[in-house]
């Protein structure tokens, strides 16, 4: 496999596929560039030996082509600030102005084109289809744009550039145009970003041969969105922290009472299920044994701790209680290897913050005495940014999907496509 260390890029146009879907105030301005910054060292890299760049990404859902508050022309000084290089702006991501735009690029010069997804040909998702449409014509829409328009699509972005760079960890769980189809177009050129390459290396090593004990925690509300993920992780870890509104799915599954907590009654089979087959593999499932619960979900609301399995009617569990700390910190500090995906509890609003703060906590003091610690997905990093710590773990991953399903499948296609 090509590496983006021992490529020559003199004279090349690099088209890379970063993950700038970031976020803007009313005026259009970012408000949090991480994911421009990560991908800076790739971009300047390209550059420095001497090649051009053009830069790819969607951004939000648009549902139609342009639509200006999806437009990645508001980015552009923050790319430019961050890269410390002039960016010129495509207005498009296929057409003539695009193609010429791209053939005339110099060594050294940076062009950014506009959101893939102002097309349905990137995800490959037919547009327009009536509401009452039926499965049968949504499925010969969605087949007759993938056999003409996006294949022409994918044609004219990899027309762009001589090679291909995916440096967007974030969407390699996607089976899209930019992501995965456009790899085929370039056989002999294609690599990963340094962020990709660094995703990748950290997330393989962290499931083919972790340090034991090995702790994952699972935090979230549904247990319905993380059912693959956790048998995944039976197979490899030796214990499972779960957290979240999940904790109430296991706990009426078992013949608790959860009052007002969110709650997943047709989940009880896969809860008894997933609590079954730990037993059998020898995993250990530590949960919260109480709650911190509020009689509202509100900043304002009177709150008092109860049983995890024993919550008043009017009451509803919003994080976890004081035994649950207790029980999560020694926990963790008795780990080797730390998987964190997802909050313990409301973590947004400060009083159902506590526990959270008190398993990232943990986690930085495994890490210190040695711990190798991963975070993943969105609230999590949010989770740990929040309470200063980020510079305390190990490795702290951009994607949230992409980091479950990387779990859960063994591969991505993103990853997949660059390596095949």
């Amino acid at each position: 496999m090509i590496s983006i260390d021992n490529y020559d890029f003199k004279g090349k146009r690099a088209i890379i596929r970063v993950d700038f879907n970031v976020p803007l105030n009313e005026k259009g301005e970012v408000t949090d560039d991480t994911r421009i910054r990560a991908a800076i060292p790739t971009i300047k890299k390209v550059l420095a030996e001497g090649g051009s760049v053009i830069l790819m990404s969607h951004m939000g859902r648009p549902k139609k082509n342009p639509d200006p508050k999806y437009s990645l022309e508001q980015i552009v000084p923050a790319v430019e600030k961050n890269l410390g290089t002039k960016v010129e702006f495509a207005g498009d991501c296929i057409g003539e102005k695009a193609a010429e735009m791209a053939k005339n690029l110099k060594p050294g010069q940076v062009m950014l084109l506009e959101n893939l997804r102002f097309y349905a040909e990137e995800e490959g998702k037919p547009r327009g289809l009536a509401e009452d449409a039926s499965k049968e014509e949504k499925d010969a829409a969605k087949k007759a744009l993938k056999e003409g328009p996006q294949k022409e699509f994918v044609k004219k972005l990899a027309s762009l550039a001589d090679c291909y760079i995916n440096d967007a960890f974030g969407t390699a769980h996607r089976k899209h145009a930019s992501t995965y189809l456009i790899a085929k177009q370039f056989p002999n050129d294609k690599m990963f970003g340094y962020l990709m390459e660094k995703e990748v290396k950290a997330i393989s090593s962290l499931m083919e041969a972790p340090a034991h004990p090995f702790c994952a925690i699972v935090g979230g509300s549904k247990v319905s969105s993380k059912i693959g993920v956790i048998k995944a992780l039976i197979e490899k870890v030796d214990s499972i922290i779960i957290g979240g509104g999940m904790t109430y799915t296991f706990a009426a599954a078992q013949g608790g009472k959860v009052g007002g907590s969110i709650c997943e009654p047709d989940m009880f089979p896969v809860a008894l299920e997933i609590l079954e087959l730990a037993k059998k593999k020898g995993v250990q499932l530590v949960m919260s044994p109480d709650a911190l619960i509020a009689d509202a979900f509100s900043a304002d609301a009177n709150t008092k701790e109860a049983p995890a399995n024993d919550i008043p009617d009017g009451w509803e569990g919003l994080d976890i209680g004081s035994e649950g700390k207790k029980v999560f910190r020694e926990h963790i500090l008795g780990c080797k290897t730390i998987l964190w995906n997802g909050p313990v509890g409301v973590f947004e609003i400060d009083k159902f913050a506590t526990g959270s703060k008190e398993v990232a906590q943990a986690i930085a003091e495994a890490t210190k005495n040695g711990a190798y610690s991963l975070i993943g997905g969105g609230d999590s990093v949010a989770c740990i940014n929040k309470f200063g710590l980020a510079d305390q773990v190990s490795y702290i991953s951009t994607g949230g999907g992409a980091l479950l399903e990387y779990i859960e499948f063994g591969d991505l296609p993103g990853v997949a496509a660059i390596r095949d």
